[in-house]
């Protein structure tokens, strides 16, 4: 088999990334080319997202390919969701976009999703949050009404770098079901839960399933990066859909969680599971590879500890993630547990604030060093991972014995292992780098460099290492469940 190099943007809340992706010989090797820093923006009492800034760092990743001189085959853009682009008819931007976590969309969620929550979640069978694309264009009318006057269409994040490199305005569907606005059993856009949101279907763009070629690269970014005119594909461009289909598994009875700033923990189905349990228990279904369901649970993951880590460097205290991690393995157990889906920590001013004011709240010892804030993050994690699969099992009458970890979050050897006793269940953990490297491989499943999903998973096992944990001490973890039961 010859050698293929790929190009992957990555794309995410924190940083973003130039990947080069080299297939040979059944195995896939990876290459980081360039890194930039991503965040949004305080702009105006709103919070935003510099997208041109992004757009020039990644033209700069890519003239740094370029000057390698390789064959290319084509490249993807993979991104965070729920997040876009206005567009006007011949404005690639209309204005600076809106990051998720900005408070705008707080009244149009409790005007649309309460009355009309039986309807929508029917239709769509997404998890209700305030962050959906759905709410923030309801948003959008709200607070600016002649918006949508000059608005032609949107795009979400990943999908708007595509048009430009492609010029091919579509969305990929893995990327449309996080909206709440995409019927997962029809395959198109709900022109019912549109209208009820106060919407209008013409600025809802046409929809491509995951694995399409967009076209080549613009003769404008092959000048400006001197790359050739290589494919561009829509893989799957909702990150974590891009990162579920590099998961190692092999039969059935596994869970993922794709860990980072945000847990993103559930099931591959064959299609759309909409219950009143799955709505009940809050899982959504989103769009895979091959029209896959990936039933899931948006929780909060690693954001806590983020956080902390930015309020203490903010006091001139550094500390780096293994710091973080050693310092946590030291601290007293089972100290101080948070629930961190709390709506105290979505966005707080003061996320160390925060955690003693919840602890205080619930009778328990506030965290006062790095150590046991870490270790109070870590363990509420495991503990809600715990009910997780719990509730996965429940809710889908699927026995499971293995989770799989991937993204960043899996390098936390404790954090895994505080999983594997907390759930009693295998942990394989990694790679932590899942999200890009099915970003290129399903560039490769696109081209036919590979034959289907089933071989795509047994080249990231052969390719990249993992960690197993077993359970060691399932049975300390009982009394945390129960305590944490009382405020999750």
């Amino acid at each position: 088999m010859r050698a293929h190099h790929y190009i992957a943007v990555d794309l995410g809340a924190e940083s973003g990334r130039v990947m080069l992706g080299t297939l040979a010989d059944g195995r896939l090797t990876l290459e980081e080319v360039h890194r930039f820093p991503n965040g949004p923006l305080r702009f105006h009492g709103t919070l935003r997202w510099d997208v041109m800034r992004l757009w020039e760092d990644v033209k700069a990743g890519l003239r740094k390919v370029a000057a390698r001189g390789l064959p290319i085959a084509s490249i993807s853009v993979d991104s965070w969701g729920v997040d876009y682009v206005l567009m006007h008819d011949g404005e690639p931007m209309l204005r600076m976009p809106f990051c998720y976590r900005d408070a705008r969309t707080e009244k149009p969620f409790a005007e649309i999703a309460a009355p009309h929550s039986d309807t929508i979640h029917a239709e769509t069978g997404t998890q209700f949050l305030a962050i959906n694309t759905l709410y923030q264009l309801a948003a959008e009318k709200m607070y600016a009404p002649g918006i949508f006057g000059l608005t032609s269409r949107f795009l979400m994040i990943g999908d708007w770098f595509h048009f430009l490199l492609s010029d091919r305005a579509v969305q990929e569907e893995s990327n449309a079901s996080s909206t709440q606005a995409w019927n997962p059993t029809t395959r198109t856009w709900s022109d019912h839960v549109i209208a009820l949101a106060g919407l209008t279907r013409d600025i809802f763009p046409d929809v491509v399933p995951s694995c399409t070629r967009l076209g080549k690269l613009t003769s404008a970014v092959q000048s400006e990066t001197g790359l050739g005119a290589i494919e561009v594909v829509a893989g799957c461009v909702h990150d974590t859909a891009a990162a579920v289909a590099a998961v190692p598994a092999e039969g059935e009875g596994w869970a993922y969680i794709s860990s980072g700033t945000w847990s993103l923990a559930g099931l591959e189905l064959p299609g759309p599971l909409i219950s009143a349990a799955g709505r009940a228990a809050n899982f959504t279904n989103e769009t895979g590879v091959g029209a896959t369901s990936r039933f899931l649970r948006n929780a909060s993951g690693l954001w806590i500890l983020q956080e902390c880590r930015r309020i203490w460097a903010n006091d001139g205290r550094e500390f780096d993630y293994s710091e973080l991690t050693a310092l946590a393995a030291a601290a007293e157990p089972f100290r101080s547990l948070v629930n961190p889906t709390d709506a105290n920590f979505l966005r707080p001013d003061n996320m160390p604030a925060a955690i003693r004011d919840f602890c205080r709240a619930t009778g328990q010892p506030e965290p006062a060093t790095p150590g046991q804030f870490t270790r109070c993050a870590l363990e509420s994690l495991a503990c809600m991972y715990a009910g997780l699969m719990s509730q996965m099992e429940t809710v889908t009458g699927r026995t499971l014995h293995t989770l799989h970890i991937v993204g960043g979050g899996s390098r936390n050897a404790l954090l895994n292992q505080m999983t594997a006793d907390a759930i009693d269940r295998t942990v394989i953990a990694g790679p932590v780098e899942a999200t890009a490297i099915g970003n290129i491989l399903l560039q490769a499943l696109t081209l036919g460099h590979i034959t289907s999903h089933t071989e795509l998973r047994g080249i990231v096992r052969a390719s990249f290492p993992v960690e197993t944990c077993t359970p060691r001490s399932a049975a300390r973890w009982r009394e945390a469940h129960e305590r944490f039961a009382k405020f999750a």
